[in-house]
């Protein structure tokens, strides 16, 4: 694809959340089809969904979280944006969208480690989850989207004093 055709893709536009624990610690998921990768819950917004709506809903189809398990803390000041990476393929997404830009929240996990299940959509996204440091996990994301999870521990880092 030449620059050109580039500046024309638009955004997809989706939403994301992080997950808190009592301890302060996050919810993040190791990709399957990407190993040693771990993110947080995420995804496209439908049509006609409201981003809060379309969190939730990513959430469960991720990691089998329900909405009756969370609390809202936060939501992102502004919707966040990163772009593909050169050259990105395997995805459908990919050369109909320059990237993503998402509105993201930050909520309380109201259950057990029980309420989380890997296998309760169609094709699962995470190999696994583990709970971690909010401040370790630009480190632990892919490149291309390093620069929005710092933005995301600089805005909801303060939560953790309230858990």
């Amino acid at each position: 694809m030449n620059n050109k055709t580039i500046e024309k893709l638009p955004y997809r536009l989706g939403t994301g959340i992080v997950v808190f624990n009592a301890d302060g610690k996050v919810l993040m998921g190791e990709r399957r089809d990407f190993p040693g990768s771990w993110q947080f819950p995420q995804g496209g917004i439908d049509a006609g969904e409201e981003p809060w709506a379309g969190a939730q809903r990513e959430l469960y189809e991720e990691v089998g979280i329900a909405p009756d398990k969370i609390s809202l803390l936060a939501e992102s000041a502004d919707w966040l944006t990163y772009d593909f990476p050169d050259g990105a393929t395997g995805h459908p997404i990919y050369g109909k969208h320059i990237g993503q830009k998402q509105k993201w929240f930050a909520v309380r996990f109201l259950g057990t480690d029980a309420d989380i299940k890997l296998d309760a959509h169609h094709a699962p996204e995470f190999a696994r989850t583990e709970w971690k440091n909010l401040s370790d996990a630009p480190d632990l994301i892919v490149a291309f989207k390093k620069d929005l999870y710092r933005q995301l521990v600089k805005e909801f880092s303060p939560l953790v004093s309230r858990l």
